[in-house]
């Protein structure tokens, strides 16, 4: 049978061992990569591919699923799961808060378990992939999911037992919402196949989809050099 304590008690060692690094490099990478800002031109481009790849009617609707998917996976964390569990985030858990590494001060909320940083992640990750259905692709939004998620261990404010508990929301959701969409699409909306090796199985131009790659290697790119230069002006 399993005990729950010691399962927290491994979350716990697992968490001071992962979080923070001694290197400014990582300090300041990781509150970069954890900014929602930094993968705005991201998600930019993920639109212009949908919309691109799509009729109007039906690109309208996917954005509105991937907005449900959002909605869902923040609500089910931040307004449900964190105040019902009541479980202390590192950096204000009394037991241990003042082993943990953090960056700039940042403490974050006083709940965290779950991750509403990793349920959103996953769940666009997991609802672009079923979508797209492109294995590069999928690898790419999956790592993609895991690099800010990661980061909230680094900086102090989430177990690692938040990130997974957060992720498995997040895929299950957009798992939910991914069938509602397959149902609404095989009503509503024509469904050409594709068998020429210039598209995905659903439709989607490979040249589009390398698009964005591109534009998540770019922000990798900014990430790194804005790591670098948050890292000098955090500890001047």
């Amino acid at each position: 049978m399993i005990d729950i304590q010691q399962l927290i008690e491994a979350d716990r060692n697992l968490l001071l061992a992962l979080n923070g690094s001694h290197s400014l490099f990582w300090d300041g990478f990781m509150w970069v990569v954890t900014s929602t800002v930094t993968w705005v031109p991201a998600a930019i481009i993920l639109l212009y591919v949908i919309f691109r790849n799509n009729k109007l009617p039906q690109s309208i609707f996917i954005l509105l699923m991937i907005a449900l998917v959002i909605t869902l996976a923040d609500q089910l964390a931040s307004s449900v799961c964190k105040p019902y569990f009541a479980r202390f985030r590192p950096t204000q858990d009394p037991e241990i808060m003042y082993l943990v590494h953090t960056v700039n001060g940042y403490r974050g909320g006083l709940y965290g378990f779950i991750s509403s940083h990793a349920a959103n992640t996953f769940g666009v990750a997991m609802f672009v992939s079923l979508l797209i259905r492109n294995k590069w692709l999928t690898l790419s939004m999956f790592v993609w999911a895991a690099i800010p998620s990661y980061s909230r261990i680094y900086l102090g404010v989430h177990y690692p037992g938040d990130i997974l508990a957060g992720a498995l929301e997040g895929c299950l959701i957009a798992l939910l919402v991914y069938q509602l969409y397959r149902i609404v699409r095989n009503r509503f909306f024509d469904q050409p196949k594709y068998i020429s090796s210039q598209y995905t199985s659903s439709g989607y131009s490979i040249d589009d989809v390398g698009l964005i790659h591109l534009v998540l290697l770019l922000s990798y790119l900014y990430a790194i050099i804005a790591g670098m230069i948050t890292a000098k002006v955090l500890y001047l």
